[in-house]
């Protein structure tokens, strides 16, 4: 046995406590760094200006570049400038919850199947204001430390669909009806899905086998051990996530002019074109807040507010990338549905734009 084995760097209480701590201090501070300081400049921004930015599929027009490697290349490097340090932040995070979060404090909160975990951990995603994607390696920590189906999925699609700085930007930007119809069937739609992954309780991996403590709670463990876990989680994260997650974000850019083709955003395309726009928004990928300019990009050519607000509601939500991240932390039926449900919010939210917004 190695000394840092033999000799633990203190009680296991202790040890507990600095680890949660280390977990605490890195999500606040890498959050104040990459998403709250940033929004809280951006909200006034968007109130004295209307406008957070040019769309991210279009520019400046309503015609997205032609199918090939420019458009997937330059999709790729817009995209990735306007995310990666939430990723880069969302995979330290993933592999520090995995090593020094203790994982019977996080079972005792988020493990439970029902409504209080599922709460909570939607409660937890508005301080994350993540897009999918960057969230997607929390929730793989979180499962690993066996939060429950409804706990994760609410975390993982609360992180951009109640994202409160994004709220203010529909709002300032778009308007405030469709700020109050993106809460509300937001709130609605997560519900939906953490109610169908609760029913999933006997599909959860470790609810009849006791998974190992995280290593901090191991007495046994040293200082080196410690971070050879962390190394470990943190490589595992990466070569499971980024190759496909790369090649994915580079195909849905490639195909940009096909998915967004003026017949089905600006040439009111009607009730099957609101349908394949909603498949279409929730297969897409975008940055966090991305939806509110391609929005008001094609708003501007004259898209109707029901295909605006099925875009307002799928593209945030889910995306083909965040869920292959998370292909092995959920049951495939529940991912399935998941997508299916943000679809059809889709088509719903398009109805209730036609009721609601002039």
């Amino acid at each position: 046995m190695s000394t840092a084995q033999s000799q633990p760097i203190a009680t296991p209480q202790h040890r507990m406590i600095l680890g949660a701590a280390v977990v605490l201090v890195i999500a606040v501070v890498g959050l104040f760094l990459v998403k709250w300081s940033p929004y809280y400049a951006k909200a006034f921004s968007a109130a004295a200006h209307h406008t957070i930015g040019n769309s991210i599929v279009s520019g400046k027009g309503a015609v997205p570049p032609a199918v090939g490697w420019n458009a997937a290349k330059s999709y790729a490097q817009a995209y990735y400038s306007a995310i990666w340090q939430a990723l880069v932040l969302g995979l330290l995070l993933g592999a520090t919850i995995q090593v020094l979060f203790p994982r019977r404090w996080l079972y005792r909160w988020l493990g439970n199947v029902g409504p209080r975990s599922a709460a909570l951990g939607g409660l937890l995603s508005l301080a994350g204001m993540m897009c999918t994607c960057c969230a997607a390696p929390v929730v793989i920590g979180l499962r690993k430390q066996q939060a429950s189906n409804g706990a994760a999925m609410a975390f993982f699609l609360g992180n951009p669909t109640l994202n409160p700085a994004t709220l203010l930007f529909i709002g300032f930007v778009l308007s405030w009806p469709f700020a109050l119809l993106r809460l509300v069937l937001g709130v609605a739609l997560i519900g939906v899905i953490v109610w169908y992954a609760n029913r999933l309780k006997e599909a959860e991996p470790t609810s009849h086998a006791e998974p190992p403590p995280a290593p901090i709670e191991d007495p046994h463990s040293g200082l080196l051990d410690i971070a050879a876990a962390w190394l470990r989680a943190l490589w595992w994260e990466i070569y499971t996530i980024l190759p496909g997650y790369v090649v994915i974000v580079l195909l849905l850019g490639a195909a940009r002019a096909w998915l967004f083709a003026p017949a089905l955003t600006v040439a009111h395309a009607g009730a099957l074109g609101v349908v394949a726009l909603a498949v279409v928004g929730t297969l897409f990928v975008i940055p966090t807040a991305g939806e509110v300019p391609i929005i008001q990009t094609l708003l501007g050519f004259g898209m109707g507010v029901a295909p605006a607000a099925t875009l307002l509601l799928t593209l945030p939500a889910i995306s083909l990338p965040s869920v292959f991240i998370v292909r092995d932390a959920f049951p495939k039926r529940l991912l399935g549905f998941a997508m299916a449900a943000v679809a059809v919010f889709g088509v719903i939210a398009a109805v209730a734009a036609r009721l609601m917004i002039s």
